[in-house]
């Protein structure tokens, strides 16, 4: 098995400092006599030529319970509790399937074949040229109009002691949205005791193409639909971040976050300087940059963690390990108020955050970054945890 190795220059491991979350930590052992966990399945609805899209509730019997739909895996509802005790949902969504297929921008969905941007549609494999979908400006992204996040998932769920889980399975064909190779994506949800999330990317190619996966949930750990997460905050282990030209394309340098309103390696408000004049914020809108993360092991084979995020009043607690080289920090920018949730409510600007761990934007175009060229002979293949806590 190969995973990607390429990285630009020398990340310096640091420690994350997490200052007032001493107290943090998994979610408690589940009492005697807990429910256990289980996984019950519904439809959710039909897509315009009649396939059905089912929807999984896995519930962990110790406060915790996740939807997942079939199409485009994506995850629609994430609850846990608050310090009180009192659950809630804090992922946002639709309660249709036609918002999700109309209206969606990629809520919590399966994202791929290349999660993020690729300058100008086009990257040169082996000699080869190829351009694929222009559908964000004059950039691709997403993997194109029809990704991963619009496809139905083969789906199998298991059961492993105390965890539930799903295996979802997607075949894209060489040639699907221009891209080389069959690609055979397996992506395993997890739903553990302790309040976990594990999600586990796995993928190979009958020939060479490239790979870059990630899930696009976004977040309100105070609860869908209740406002702004500006006064979420947020610690990423980043000493360093991919700047972008005015179409959000990294320009190639590793520049440092230090002195800078993009330094989160203490826990800082996410709306504390969103709105300085910094060139990157005007550029972003806010914040929709990739990090690249403080990792000991550059080898991307070890979960490390990336990013926590809290909210005061809930005292809800995300922390996310994974063992990618990046993550993308979006603060919600483009949410307008055109788009009703789940709770009933508008969705508008900075009331969901993003955090997508994965390789870096426009790698295929940046040989300096770490590759994400797949071929026959490798496996691709990541892990993603995001776990939920509370604090006093």
């Amino acid at each position: 098995m190969r995973r990607f190795t390429r990285m630009a220059g020398n990340v310096t491991a640091t420690v994350l400092l997490m200052s007032g979350l001493a107290a943090l930590g998994p979610a408690a052992p589940p009492a005697a006599g807990a429910n256990p966990p289980r996984i019950d399945r519904d439809v959710f609805g039909t897509m315009p030529d009649g396939t059905r899209v089912d929807r999984f509730t896995l519930s962990n019997g110790n406060g915790m319970r996740i939807r997942v739909l079939t199409y485009g895996g994506i995850i629609q509802t994430i609850e846990v509790p608050d310090r009180r005790g009192r659950t809630g949902n804090v992922a946002l969504g639709f309660n249709n399937l036609t918002d999700y297929i109309e209206r969606s921008p990629y809520f919590g969905c399966i994202t791929g074949r290349y999660a993020n941007r690729i300058a100008n549609g086009r990257f040169t494999l082996d000699n080869v040229t190829y351009q694929l979908a222009q559908n964000n400006g004059v950039n691709h992204l997403h993997g194109g109009n029809v990704g991963f996040d619009k496809r139905i998932w083969t789906t199998t769920e298991f059961r492993e002691r105390d965890t539930v889980g799903l295996r979802m399975t997607y075949v894209s064909p060489a040639g699907e949205e221009n891209y080389p190779g069959t690609l055979t994506t397996t992506v395993t949800y997890r739903l553990t005791r302790d309040n976990e999330i594990r999600m586990d990317y796995r993928a190979t190619t009958d020939a060479a193409t490239i790979v870059n996966l990630t899930n696009h949930t976004y977040f309100n750990l105070a609860g869908e639909g209740s406002g702004t997460i500006e006064d979420h905050k947020l610690t990423v282990n980043a000493s360093r971040y991919t700047p972008v030209d005015t179409t959000l394309i990294p320009t190639g340098t590793l520049d440092p976050v230090a002195g800078t309103p993009m330094d989160f390696r203490r826990s800082t408000a996410i709306g504390e300087r969103i709105r300085n004049n910094f060139e990157q914020l005007v550029i972003g809108q806010g914040y929709d940059h990739n990090y690249v993360l403080d990792r000991r092991d550059n080898t991307f084979r070890q979960l490390e963690q990336a990013a926590t995020v809290v909210d005061p009043e809930s005292g809800r607690v995300l922390s996310i390990r994974t063992t990618e080289p990046g993550i993308q920090f979006y603060s919600g920018n483009f949410l307008d108020g055109t788009l009703v949730g789940t709770s009933g409510r508008v969705y508008r600007q900075t009331d969901g955050f993003a955090l997508e761990t994965q390789h870096f934007p426009d790698s295929p175009n940046k040989p300096q970054f770490p590759t994400t060229v797949l071929r026959p002979n490798q496996t691709y293949q990541t892990t993603t945890i995001y776990q939920f806590s509370t604090t006093r």
